[in-house]
């Protein structure tokens, strides 16, 4: 009998806790607390994404799954928007200069340096071609023929080419592209639409499409001519792929194949091979990405989506960011004062059958009363801890309200009443310690106004700090004294705080002075919004005066992008917590959702002998 030690070189691990280490592919050990023989392997597999900021089908995309553009598609309302990703969420950038309805699979390039040739208009199909430099676009010479639904290969932006698509019928044309001009390629042997390409402009390949009907064709490009290759394994069209990939490693995901898919194909420079099938089915969707890390967004199945997806072939298992349902709270709530974390949230007022003096505290699973708040109200302030917290402010009757001054402290059981503030007020936002805060802006009397005073308060008594820039209500913020922030919200203008547009105004406290920051993702206001001054979210809310959102946005010190969503959108909400452990609560009803963020583990194998 062999040798084990002998025939390997090594001897098999004897270990009591797990490999933990990327490293660690391809070993073999023995976990001496599961009594089994273990190995770290790698997979392919898709995670969720956070979604994009605007639903829409047919968009382009290019660049590598944490750097990349996607742009146009839908109708002409959205036909040139721009949204970048940069691995964690979405961004708006620069439009188009022609809007391209139909925009899949007619660019390539990087972040900073891209390309996007022919497509249709809201006119028809169109001859333009822009380049992207990271943050605009520029007209630059057109390509002879307009088309849409074309396939392009290409990695940088000054050698790539178009080919295929429908001009006035399926057509098999290539024309390549030098970074000034457009010249005649070596001719497709399948004319179609609606494919996907990949590779270099020397060393290319295109799948999938329509002739007359869904096809399995796949061509390579020598950058002089095409010849056909091993088909892909599910004919589809309207598919995307890893625009970036090499043409050894490209990849196929999603398409219609009489019916919206989600499966995936590789391609090893030979064949094709089926492997993790997408969450979401769906068709017209962009793509871009390497072989090994790609990314899915947007398309439609019944309706547009925004979903994103993110392919890795890795040893770890990765788990998206996402949102829970948590436990319920104890009946329908809305513009609750909410303070502390995702395992001890403090929550008290709002408004359920009438304006509440409820206090109620979470311990991450069940939610129970605590000491009853000394005044009714909605729209409070609150801040610090579950068992050392800041009330403040609020109103208890339907507008013009009857507004409030109180402030009172919270020991984890009692309320004691504090100084008032200098000045009626609510919708502040606040942030700090029990004994170090500050609230700030929001509406006071006389006249409902809006205002830019800032409170300070030092646990005894309030002074006046440093103005905002920008007055605003309904909005949230946090962090510390010498730390703080605050995002969103109504603004001056709005009759009242429920027929306003939400603001993207974004600014930071220094315990002295406020300064204006990145702006939001997209303006919102009622929403739910935690944090630190350099990592935070916001959640829910609204974009306009009828819409409740579930989309979300994080901000991380440097500027704001989409999040995982919300399981239901809420207006009106609470929140606590952080980035990677977060609350909302009582966005106008009974719901509690958590947020844990993104995770990896290695994906470790169980040997038997079957």
């Amino acid at each position: 009998m062999s040798d084990y030690k002998n025939l390997r070189g090594k001897k098999v691990k004897f270990l009591t806790s797990d490999l933990s280490n990327e490293q660690a592919e391809g070993q073999i050990f023995y976990s001496d607390t599961d009594n089994d023989f273990k190995s770290v392997v790698s997979s392919a597999a898709w995670s969720a994404g956070a979604n994009g900021l605007t639903a829409r089908p047919a968009v382009g995309g290019f660049g590598i799954q944490t750097s990349a553009v996607m742009f146009g598609g839908g109708p002409a309302s959205t036909s040139s928007l721009t949204e970048e990703y940069n691995g964690t969420g979405f961004t708006t950038s620069g439009t188009l200069n022609t809007g391209r309805p139909t925009c899949q699979d007619n660019g390539w390039g990087v972040e900073t340096a891209g390309i996007v040739a022919s497509g249709n208009s809201p006119s028809g199909n169109t001859a333009n071609v822009e380049e992207y430099n990271g943050s605009s676009w520029s007209e630059v010479n057109n390509v002879s023929t307009a088309r849409r639904q074309q396939a392009s290969i290409g990695l940088v932006q000054t050698a790539g080419a178009i080919c295929g698509g429908y001009s006035t019928a399926n057509t098999n044309a290539t024309e390549e592209y030098d970074g000034t001009n457009w010249t005649g390629g070596g001719n497709l042997n399948t004319p179609r639409r609606g494919f996907v390409g990949a590779g270099t402009l020397t060393d290319g390949i295109v799948y999938s499409g329509y002739t007359t009907e869904i096809v399995t064709n796949t061509e390579e490009y020598n950058g002089t001519a095409w010849t056909n290759a091993t088909a892909i394994n599910t004919a589809r069209n309207n598919g995307a792929g890893s625009t970036n990939a090499p043409q050894s490693t490209a990849l196929l995901f999603g398409g219609n194949t009489g019916s919206d898919t989600g499966k995936t194909e590789q391609y090893n420079g030979t064949t094709w091979t089926e492997i993790a099938d997408m969450a979401v089915a769906r068709d017209a969707l962009g793509g871009g990405g390497i072989g090994s890390t790609a990314l899915a967004a947007f398309g439609k199945t019944d309706a547009n989506v925004s979903n994103t997806e993110e392919f890795n072939v890795t040893v770890n298992t990765i788990t998206g960011a996402a949102w829970a349902s948590g436990g319920n709270l104890p009946g329908d709530f809305g513009a609750q004062a909410n303070t502390g974390t995702q395992t001890a949230t403090l929550a008290f007022g709002g408004y359920s059958s009438g304006y509440s003096d409820k206090a109620l505290e979470y311990n991450g699973s069940s939610w129970s009363e605590g000491g009853d708040v000394p005044w009714n109200s909605q729209d409070a302030m609150a801040t610090g801890s579950q068992t050392a917290a800041l009330g403040a402010g609020g109103y208890f009757s339907p507008l013009p309200v009857t507004q409030l001054d109180n402030s009172a402290e919270y020991n984890g059981t009692a309320w004691t009443n504090g100084n008032d503030m200098p000045a009626t007020g609510y919708s502040k936002f606040a942030g700090g310690t029990q004994t170090a805060a500050f609230l700030a802006s929001g509406r006071t009397a006389p006249g409902n106004a809006y205002t830019n005073a800032t409170f300070e308060y030092d646990g005894t008594n309030f002074s006046s700090g440093g103005n905002v820039n920008t007055s605003r209500g309904n909005n949230g913020g946090g962090g510390t004294l010498t730390a703080g922030f605050a995002a969103g919200g109504s603004y001056p203008g709005a009759p009242s705080p429920t027929a306003a547009d939400g603001s993207s105004a974004h600014e930071q406290y220094n315990g002295t002075a406020w300064a204006n920051a990145a702006s939001m993702a997209y303006g919102v206001r009622a929403h739910g919004l935690s944090g630190t001054q350099d990592n935070l979210f916001a959640a829910g809310g609204r974009g306009n005066a009828s819409t409740t959102t579930a989309s979300t946005q994080e901000y991380d010190g440097t500027s704001f992008a989409t999040g995982a969503s919300l399981g239901t959108g809420m207006n009106e909400l609470g929140a606590s917590g952080t980035t990677t452990a977060g609350l909302v609560n009582g966005g106008n009803n009974n719901k509690t959702e958590e947020l844990t963020g993104q995770s990896t583990a290695l994906n470790l194998k169980t040997l038997t002998d079957s």
